[in-house]
């Protein structure tokens, strides 16, 4: 990449000014959605607006819940990774609210489970 290239991408990354930013998820049911990730994960419904977009938070993330009329094909186009301070303790509790996990060959403390659209969520413990 020769001189001018670098120096506008320089550019760019300091005109361009992030407030926020989130993770989108695409959901079948907007109102399941909100239950799985907020009574069953503990994070927080912090907006919501109709039937069309919901913001979800937790420490250090935002989802955001759209509705679509399309598929969803489930599948491993997405992870969301949340770290926890011990993650047999963190399953546990989940499997007790009816989350079920899968089978994982993962070298470090990480399990994976899935939200109502099969979307892949995970547990890690560092």
């Amino acid at each position: 990449m020769d001189k001018e290239n670098l120096r506008n991408i320089h550019n760019i990354r300091f005109m361009l000014e992030i407030i926020r930013a989130n993770v989108t998820v695409m959901v079948s049911d907007l109102d399941r959605a909100i239950e799985f990730y907020t009574e069953r994960l503990g994070l927080k419904l912090v907006r919501r607006y109709n039937n069309h977009w919901a913001d979800i938070e937790g420490p250090g993330i935002t989802i955001g819940l759209h509705p679509t009329r399309k598929i969803i094909n489930p599948g491993d186009n997405m992870q969301i990774g949340i770290r926890v301070a011990d993650v047999q303790h963190a399953q546990s509790l989940l499997q007790n609210s009816g989350i079920k996990f899968n089978a994982t060959a993962d070298q470090v403390r990480m399990v994976h489970f899935n939200d109502p659209d099969g979307n892949t969520l995970y547990l890690i413990q560092t």
